[in-house]
């Protein structure tokens, strides 16, 4: 039920006290649930503003429920950092799937939560799942190297780059693309194919410099596609199937499990934060001591200070 699960998802982005505590024991529900469901395919697409995500999801997407599979798509859209809004565009940019009966679109605001994620993607995951859609495909902000939050949301995360991008040392430094499983130089048509390929050369390289860890059981690769002419989505879907081969069984297991520990770290920091500033005492202090800046009576030292200092009265 589509409804039921666009309000499941609105009540765990909530952030009303009251909401959180329902959310909570919707999750527990979900996670009991899930435990003894096959495991489907968590996907993250991420890449800078412009590299065509929407696009390329919406053509891969398409062939997902052309085979009768049914697919969720979670769009983490930017928020203003004055107004808080969003412009929430992906349903129209993904007219396909967003009308298509076996494919579910659900953008979502960014809010003040930095990643490329919002603060409740991993419980719509989650979510989707326990709906019965087995592919979810998570298509991050774009804002470049610190969205690295996704790769922890993730199965198998693919960065996607333009033509022209890996020539230089911006475009392989450290980052986001030491975290990607498969980088795709996208747009690879018409005057830009034969740059393409130099591209995909370069971020070859640089996976291949990758310094690998104990954990790692895939080899990082990289392809060039074009989502207009839908040109390389077979080899993605190859390149996919290859890794989910590879990650079959126990290193897939270790791998979310991994994953729930590194989320658990993150996800109790700023569980603290909200609990404490939903003390009436907590608060007060917190708007006196930020009053002390603005007015510049307080330095930063001194406002952190007494901050601290609440905590144990």
């Amino acid at each position: 039920e589509r409804a039921a699960l666009s309000r499941a998802i609105t009540l765990v982005e909530s952030r009303r006290s009251t909401d959180r505590r329902v959310g909570l024991e919707l999750m527990l529900r979900t996670e009991r649930y899930l435990a003894a469901q096959p495991q489907g395919l968590r996907l993250g697409i991420t890449g800078s503003p412009g590299a065509g995500k929407s696009t390329f999801i919406e053509a891969y997407g398409k062939q997902i429920v052309d085979r009768g599979e049914r697919l969720a798509v979670l769009a983490i859209d930017p928020s203003s950092t004055r107004t808080r809004g969003s412009i929430l565009g992906d349903k129209t940019r993904m007219q396909t799937l967003s009308s298509h009966p076996l494919a579910y679109v659900r953008p979502s605001p960014a809010g003040r939560t930095l990643g490329g994620v919002t603060k409740a993607t991993r419980e719509a995951i989650l979510l989707c799942e326990a709906a019965g859609y087995r592919h979810i495909v998570v298509e991050t902000v774009g804002v470049g190297q610190s969205e690295h939050t996704i790769r922890l949301l993730c199965d198998c995360m693919a960065l996607l780059v333009l033509p022209g991008s890996g020539d230089d040392l911006q475009g392989i430094k450290r980052g986001i693309v030491e975290l990607a499983d498969l980088v795709i130089v996208n747009k690879a048509d018409g005057e830009r194919e034969r740059l393409a390929r130099q591209t995909r050369a370069d971020y070859g390289m640089a996976l291949h410099l990758r310094p690998a860890t104990q954990h790692d059981v895939w080899s990082p690769k990289a392809i060039t596609a074009s989502s207009v002419e839908a040109d390389g989505l077979a080899e993605f879907h190859r390149m996919l199937g290859m890794f989910l081969s590879e990650m079959e069984g126990a290193p897939t297991r270790d791998r979310r499990h991994r994953q729930q520990a590194d989320l658990f770290d993150l996800v109790w920091r700023e569980a603290v934060v909200d609990e404490l500033q939903s003390r009436v005492d907590f608060s007060a202090r917190l708007r006196e001591n930020r009053s002390g800046l603005t007015d510049g009576t307080r330095t930063l030292a001194e406002a952190l200070a007494a901050q601290l200092a609440s905590l144990n009265r």
